[in-house]
C-alpha cells in the first residue's frame, strides 16, 4: 500500500504574521482564538510518519486551531 496523507498546517505566529494586515481577520474565524506556535505542528507531521498511522491514507490533517471548520 502506498500511503498518502498530509497536514495543512495553520497560521503560525511569526514577526511577519504578527504585523499582518489579515491578524484580526484570521483571529476572529479561528475558534483556539490565537495563532499557532511553529512547534504545534511538528506533531501532527511526527504522528503521520510514524507506525501509529501506518492504517491512514487519503486524508489531510488539518492542523489549524479550527479555522477549517468555518
Amino acid at each position: 500500500i502506498v500511503s498518502s496523507t498530509a497536514y495543512a498546517e495553520c497560521f503560525a505566529m511569526t514577526a511577519q504574521a504578527r504585523n499582518s494586515p489579515m491578524n484580526d481577520a484570521i483571529l476572529a474565524r479561528t475558534p483556539a482564538n490565537r495563532w499557532g506556535q511553529p512547534e504545534e505542528l511538528v506533531g501532527a507531521a511526527v504522528f503521520l510518519a510514524s507506525r501509529a498511522a501506518d492504517f491512514i491514507t487519503g486524508v489531510t490533517l488539518p492542523v489549524d486551531g479550527g479555522y477549517s471548520i468555518r
